[in-house]
This record gives structure tokens, sequence and C-alpha cells, in this order.
């Protein structure tokens, strides 16, 4: 394999094996093409510039590849950067994946066990239904895909490991606050971002599928619903009604993606803790990279704040 990501130091040169995980061609002001690529391995992700590329080597290039690297390591902006001096292809059939994407620290079992126990907290049998229709319509991509392509929970089992975070959160909210409806609250956690397994494209280095551009998991799920509804004899049921104004309304805002804004009071909670879930670990990722006494850059996700590690 050779040195990680994440051990990588300014000025230094570096052989090693990296996938590439994203890829954007450009032109500089003289002319001369040029590729700015994320590469990856287990460890972390570094932007890195390949200058006057030639066209018999850009077309070798694909993402969800892994080659070999020759790089020089430079700051740029602040960030650590690769200058890549060299690249060859490999055998892919050779490669062990597992060496070159990022996997939720929770095992597969765990969150499995944790979505299956927020399940069987729902009492109402029409939601705990629809909930368990939903989830078997999309089996084990539940604990395959991401939360996202990029920011929050953009990992292997992102999605269930940011559903499982959400259901403690809500169980214990519940806790106290009576007014809560635990029964809803719990089916909206499960429920909101299932329709990101329809909006990406794989668990390993996703994109947006043409209906995520198209519709968005949003309006994915909002559809899916509806049909589990009508598969079930729910489809004029008040709880299929409130599900589905839950996943409608997650984001909060109208100019965050919502068609409709929260008006239940579980609705506006699932919004609540929805953020608090996505936040933190977006904080986390930031600081894990950041030496106590310093700032993490700018946080696009978080109104472009920078965060401070403090001893």
């Amino acid at each position: 394999m050779g040195k990680q990501v994440k051990d990588f130091t300014e000025g230094e040169r570096v052989n090693t094996q990296l996938l590439i995980s994203q890829l954007v061609r450009g032109t500089t002001n003289s002319g001369s093409p040029y590729l700015s690529l994320v590469l990856q391995d287990s460890s972390k992700s570094i932007e890195a510039k390949l200058w006057d590329v030639k066209p018999e080597l850009e077309k070798q290039l694909e993402v969800g590849k892994v080659y070999d690297f020759d790089v020089e390591i430079i700051k740029y902006k602040n960030n650590l950067q690769a200058k890549v001096l060299k690249v060859l292809p490999l055998p892919q059939a050779d490669i062990d994946m597992e060496n070159f994407v990022f996997k939720s620290p929770i095992s597969k079992d765990n969150l499995r066990s944790s979505i299956q126990e927020g399940l069987s907290m729902i009492n109402n049998e029409k939601i705990a239904k629809i909930v368990s229709g939903a989830l078997n319509m999309y089996a084990n991509d539940v604990y395959e895909y991401p939360a996202a392509a990029k920011i929050h929970h953009n990992c292997i089992g992102g999605l269930a490991t940011h559903t499982s975070g959400m259901i403690k959160v809500a169980a214990a909210l519940c806790s106290i606050y009576p007014s809560i409806n635990r029964d809803y609250l719990l089916a909206g956690v499960i429920l909101h971002d299932l329709g990101k397994i329809e909006e990406l494209s794989s668990p390993v280095v996703t994109e947006y599928t043409k209906e995520g551009k198209l519709l968005g998991h949003i309006s994915i799920m909002d559809a899916r619903l509806l049909q589990i509804g009508i598969e079930l004899g729910l489809e004029d049921s008040e709880e299929l009604l409130i599900l589905r104004h839950m996943v409608l309304s997650h984001h909060g805002q109208l100019e965050y993606g919502s068609p409709i804004r929260p008006e239940t009071l579980e609705a506006e909670i699932l919004n609540l803790i929805d953020n608090i879930d996505a936040r933190i670990n977006t904080i986390d990722k930031a600081l894990a990279d950041v030496k106590e006494g310093e700032f993490t850059q700018k946080l696009f996700s978080l109104e472009n704040r920078v965060f401070y590690k403090h001893k």
C-alpha cells in the first residue's frame, strides 16, 4: 500500500496507491489542460492537481478506480494538497477496495439492531407497518448507503449511522417531553432519508442519479410512502398523511429543499434532530484534522464558519 493520506506532511514526496473519488477537467489561463482531483484511501481524502495532463493519460483516469500515484505534498490556502508528479494504472482485479473507502465506525450488525430497536418502539400498528414496509423495500441498502455524497456521514453505512444516532436523540427527547408522540417521531427519523438510496448512485464513490437530480430524495420518499400506503390499504389514513408531511418538511425551510415547512410538533423536532446529528458529524470530521489550539477551515455547510479545537 504505502503511506496513508492521514499521515501526509508538507514538503514530502510520496508514492502510494490512491482512489480517484472526484475528477474535474480545467484549462489554465495559458490554455494548458489540467485535472482537479480528489484522491483518497480509507484514512482520509486530499485535493490534488495534475498539471499539463496529456490526452492519452487523461483517457486512462476514471473516478472510482485505484492508481499508483507519485505526489508532492504542498500547502495551499492553509490546507495540504497533492501535486501529481506521476500516475500509473493498476490491475483493478487485484485491488482490495476496503483499503480505499470510508466506512462507518459502527458495524452493520449494530446499525441493523439499532434501527430495528427503533422500529420495535413504535406501538401504533399502522405506523409500524408503513415503516417496516419502507425498510423491507430498500432491504440491505439501508445499511450500505451513505447519508450524503459529501459533507456529513458520507461513508459506507453513513445513512444507517445517521439514522441510528437520531433514534437515540429522539428517544431521549420523548422521555423528557411527554407531549411528543414517540411513534411519529421515531417513524419520521427512520423514514426521512431513505429516498437517498435512490438519489445516490452507489455506496462507494457515489454521485447523484438522474432521479436524484430531477426529483431529490424528499420527493422520491414521499412517492414511495404513498406506494406503500396503497399496498397496505392505508392511503387515506391520517398516519400516512402525517408521515408524508414529516418527510416532505424535514429540511425545515423552503430554501433548503422542503416543499413545505414543519407543521406538527414531531415534524419540527425531526428537523432539529436531523440538524443536530448532521452538524455534530460535520464538525467532528473537521476537528479531527486540526491540532489543539487551532481552527478548522471554513465549513460551507455551517455558514462558512470556522471552529476552534480547544484543549
